[in-house]
């Protein structure tokens, strides 16, 4: 059974989640919020469901080039030191790119979407940029840096990553001119127009000063985009600017409808209006975009919440068992169940009959295990959180219609 290194890690993700809101309480910050932190998780979930569609395709194209590569490295420590220093330099021009060209940021904007920053954000992932990052990589599939190293020098890269997203690391002294750390990152996430399209570093922070796009943390980080999302719904997450680059794309003429993919966020043709830089934040009248109107609600919101991820961990480690039609049942299930979540916190008016669809969904595939005995535990634990979910909701609807 193969299983990815950031699966085997989420565990570890919420042990150390967990501890930084123990840090926050014992120091009265409030470092969380519901809404926003539950959002990350949806995001990272589903990031990872829908990598499982795809990520074994992708990775088809580095194992292509490097059947037909130029040279063959051992498996030695320099090597590895080699393959660890070109995966953080391509892994630096895939995120800079990232943020410089409208098609790739309408992929990597999720990422940057929460107006929080806590370990929580380093699970916000956008759900489709790993169709095109690996394209980035294919060079070091060339040169022959062997692709099971490469995956694991891979997941590395990314693993870092998560224990920089934290404001309750300050600084971190000498190391702060070679690696990235959470004051760098913190830069990386700033909506400040000084901050923006700064500090893309995976692992290390050279790749930013030899480049040109360093900026040391000064005035107060504000986080975020600079046109807020204003939605917990993960689904519109993924696809909100999409949306606003077609729109622009059909206001644009010839040539220029091309160009809006092409070209760097804040675009326009002068026509209309031409490039829109960013606008510095006045942080009197500036507020986090929040929802107070459904705490009755919450422990609901959380109950299915943790229904969709037990049913991700179980796609994640037994997805070469599960047939096909189950396999890919489940997994939008899993995503209907993420995107219900967001219209639910939202208290959307359309989440009463998506909601009896959804549990109506989860009964399916629940039956669609009923002849497989191997996979006893889904088919019971679905059915039973599916009909505990049909009597909750019945009273939460009751609860809706009363506020009415």
């Amino acid at each position: 059974m193969k299983v990815s290194y950031i699966a085997l890690s989420i565990p570890v993700f919420f042990l150390l989640i967990g501890i930084e809101l123990l840090v926050g309480y014992l120091k009265k910050e409030k470092l969380y919020r519901f809404n926003d932190a539950l959002t990350n998780i949806n995001l990272g979930t589903g990031q990872q469901i829908v990598g499982v569609m795809m990520k074994g395709l992708f990775f088809l194209g580095y194992l292509y080039l490097y059947e037909h590569r130029v040279y063959t490295f051992e498996n030695t420590w320099f090597t590895w030191i080699l393959l660890f220093l070109g995966v953080d330099f391509f892994y630096y021009w895939f995120h800079r790119m990232s943020h410089e060209v409208n098609a790739l940021w309408a992929a990597h904007i999720v990422h940057h979407q929460s107006e929080d920053y806590n370990l929580s954000v380093a699970l916000r992932q956008s759900w489709f940029q790993g169709w095109f990052s690996w394209a980035f990589y294919l060079p070091l599939a060339v040169v022959g840096f062997d692709p099971i190293m490469f995956a694991a020098m891979n997941s590395f890269n990314t693993l870092y990553q998560f224990w920089i997203h934290t404001t309750t690391i300050k600084t971190l002294g000498p190391l702060e001119w070679i690696f990235n750390t959470p004051s760098h990152h913190r830069v990386h996430h700033g909506s400040n127009p000084k901050y923006i399209d700064k500090n893309h570093a995976g692992s290390l922070i050279i790749w930013d000063r030899l480049f040109g796009t360093f900026q040391k943390e000064e005035e107060e980080v504000v986080y975020g985009i600079t046109k807020p999302l204003n939605s917990w719904n993960p689904i519109w997450a993924n696809f909100h600017y999409w949306k606003e680059l077609i729109d622009l794309a059909k206001q644009s003429k010839g040539f220029d409808k091309v160009l809006v993919f092409l070209k760097p966020p804040g675009w326009q043709p002068e026509y209309l209006g031409g490039f829109q830089a960013p606008q510095e934040i006045d942080k009197t009248t500036y507020r986090k975009y929040d929802f107070d109107g459904m705490s009755h609600q919450h422990i609901y919101v959380f109950f299915i919440f943790l229904l969709a991820l037990a049913l991700a961990t179980i796609v994640l480690f037994l997805k070469a068992s599960i047939p096909s039609i189950a396999l890919y049942a489940t997994m939008f299930y899993i995503l209907l169940t993420l995107g219900i979540n967001g219209g639910l916190m939202e208290k959307r008016n359309w989440l009463i009959q998506a909601e009896y669809g959804r549990i109506i969904a989860g009964l399916l595939v629940a039956l669609l295990y009923w002849e497989m005995p191997q996979f006893d535990l889904i088919l019971r634990g679905t059915a039973v959180f599916t009909l505990i979910n049909l009597i909750w909701f019945n009273r939460i609807v009751k609860q809706i219609r009363s506020e009415q």
